[in-house]
């Protein structure tokens, strides 16, 4: 596990020197942290699904000029939304993670936001991501309502099921098919089949993450994967990387267009989990979370090969 920063205030897992830490102003520290925002690895993973949405629509269709901006409003909105659904799951975990060493520095556990202002915060960032969403094409605003499903019940997950990770993997690859919806107008098989990938890969990568707390969680009666998997962590692992791969591989052959270009990025993006799962230790804390951190470089290497297999 990572050391405090150098700030008292800081999050214990917030990554050293971040922004938030070093250069925010004093007052809106607490918000930013109750957002993640010293953390921008939830946003990333929020965000790169979208991305290979808009790469599988100018595919299976054609590049437009409103994908750039379908681009830029998918990434304001996966930093709002995002942050929406961590103050969210704050306010519902605030008495868990009390009891969690990692997360007790939280701003709700540690008291530097009230319940209420979290409320107020949470209803602003909402407000910008509705802003943000009314903006695209009617079908993608309808999946982007249809999410709030999803992300009202995340939290909850792991009071009643070891697969809490299913639950963020529905959530977190939703933009898949929205972004997708943003450019076609409708959602097909393909979205859906990298809808799927998308869910193995969350679980694949928020299990290497959850294995930093398997301890705590174990004396507070919380689940995850990655105390149900538990010394099959890699093992099982592995076979949801090769799902993974295999469902995108579907999606992208589902297009029908520039497949060589498309299939060499899912090639890198195969090599990185790979290389993940070489270097997995599920009891290094700080192993784990550096893994965990690696994935936005794997998203990122698939998502630059779908636009440019769209844009040829």
């Amino acid at each position: 596990m990572q050391s405090r920063t150098e700030r008292p205030d800081a999050v214990v897992d917030a990554p050293k020197g971040n922004w938030v830490d070093t250069i925010a102003r004093p007052a809106w520290r607490p918000w930013l942290r109750l957002s993640r925002a010293d953390r921008p690895i939830g946003t990333w993973l929020l965000l790169l699904p979208c991305w290979w949405g808009i790469g599988l629509a100018m595919m299976a269709d054609a590049p437009r000029w409103a994908d750039l901006w379908i681009a830029v409003a998918c990434g304001v909105g996966a930093l709002v939304m995002r942050g929406a659904g961590c103050t969210w799951n704050d306010i519902t975990d605030r008495d868990i993670d009390d009891k969690v060493a990692r997360t007790r520095s939280r701003p709700l556990p540690s008291g530097q936001v009230t319940l209420r202002g979290a409320y107020l915060w949470l209803a602003a960032q909402g407000l910008v991501g509705l802003a943000i969403l009314l903006t695209l094409d009617r079908a993608a605003i309808w999946m982007g309502v249809a999410s709030l499903a999803l992300v009202a019940i995340y939290p909850f997950a792991k009071r009643f099921t070891w697969w809490p990770q299913v639950f963020l993997g529905l959530a977190f690859n939703w933009g898949v098919m929205l972004a997708y919806a943003a450019h076609m107008g409708r959602v097909d098989l393909t979205p859906v089949v990298a809808w799927l990938a998308g869910i193995a890969w969350t679980i694949f990568y928020d299990t290497i993450y959850a294995h930093q707390d398997v301890e705590d969680d174990a004396l507070i009666g919380v689940k995850s994967t990655a105390r149900l998997f538990g010394d099959n962590s890699p093992r099982i692992l592995a076979g949801f990387a090769v799902l993974t791969v295999v469902l995108l591989a579907v999606a992208i052959l589902l297009t029908g267009r520039n497949l060589l270009m498309a299939y060499a990025g899912l090639a890198g993006f195969a090599l990185h989990l790979a290389w993940q799962l070489r270097n997995f230790q599920p009891d290094q804390g700080a192993v784990c979370l550096r893994l965990f951190r690696s994935n936005r470089d794997a998203g990122l290497i698939l998502a630059l090969f779908l636009a440019l297999a769209g844009l040829v």
